[in-house]
């Protein structure tokens, strides 16, 4: 009888187990499907801007290039993703790509179109809110709130290896080696000091180059990404290397932001 009764209570442990693992698997297939949905919302709005946008100056055509490279890498991300994580980052790539739209947009004289929700570590970064030029490295780095011939990059703001790099246009991509090699040289905080220090919309610690680490970033909407270059926060997707400034490395991080000067 003791032994039948220990079958039992083996059995219906086993049971309860096997319902717990059931629901914890339908639950992880509800919430995957359902962050690929919001993620796709993100990229087929991404798509549509891309293909039918031309760009008719220097700044937009490299703001366009720029979003197209992040509408390729955030549909090739949701494609491969297989958890809720994956989609999340998918969406911050195409997030990052509308905030390139809304450049090119801009620097065309047209009308941005409508907000497009934060990107991981925007907050922390700032915002260039004047024109800054300084000598770094044998070179002229130009920094402005506005497109320009001379300032035809942007950048809509986030972390780059670590460090906020502020929203704006730039004379050039200043931050790509970084993003490529994961790190900064050793000039690098004072190209920053030099360029941010004093600057209304940059906060002092990005200002003074800062590093945020790995959890630096979690304003707005709590995405992240991580290792990214053409423009948005940190990411890495992959090995692909924008013209602007961007490389995206398989996996990332992504997140929430404010008021970038329209963008």
């Amino acid at each position: 009888m003791e032994i039948v009764l220990i079958i039992l209570v083996v059995a219906a442990v086993a049971l309860l187990v096997l319902r717990s693992k059931k629901r914890s698997a339908a639950a992880a297939e509800t919430a995957l499907a359902d962050a690929k949905a919001d993620a796709r919302q993100s990229i087929e709005r991404l798509g549509g801007q891309v293909y039918n946008l031309i760009g008719t100056d220097t700044p937009s055509k490299q703001a366009l290039a720029d979003a197209s490279e992040r509408n390729i890498a955030a549909g090739s991300q949701i494609d491969q993703a297989t958890t809720p994580e994956q989609a999340r980052l998918a969406k911050q790539t195409a997030l990052e790509g509308l905030y390139y739209i809304r450049a090119a947009r801009l620097a065309m004289g047209m009308d941005p179109g409508p907000e497009v929700q934060g990107i991981d570590g925007q907050q922390q970064a700032g915002r260039v809110t004047e024109d800054r030029k300084v000598d770094f490295e044998g070179r002229e780095i130009a920094a402005s709130p506005d497109p320009s011939d001379r300032t035809p990059n942007y950048y809509p703001g986030g972390r780059v290896a670590g460090r906020p790099v502020p929203a704006g246009w730039y004379s050039e991509p200043w931050w790509r080696p970084a993003l490529v090699a994961g790190v900064w040289g050793m000039g690098s905080m004072f190209l920053f000091s030099a360029m941010f220090s004093g600057m209304a919309g940059v906060p002092e610690e990005t200002a003074a180059g800062d590093d945020m680490g790995a959890d630096g970033a979690g304003d707005g909407s709590g995405d992240d990404y991580s290792g990214g270059d053409s423009g948005g926060g940190d990411t890495e997707f992959g090995a692909m290397d924008d013209g602007g400034g961007g490389m995206f490395d398989g996996g990332g991080d992504f997140g929430g932001g404010g008021d970038f000067g329209g963008f």
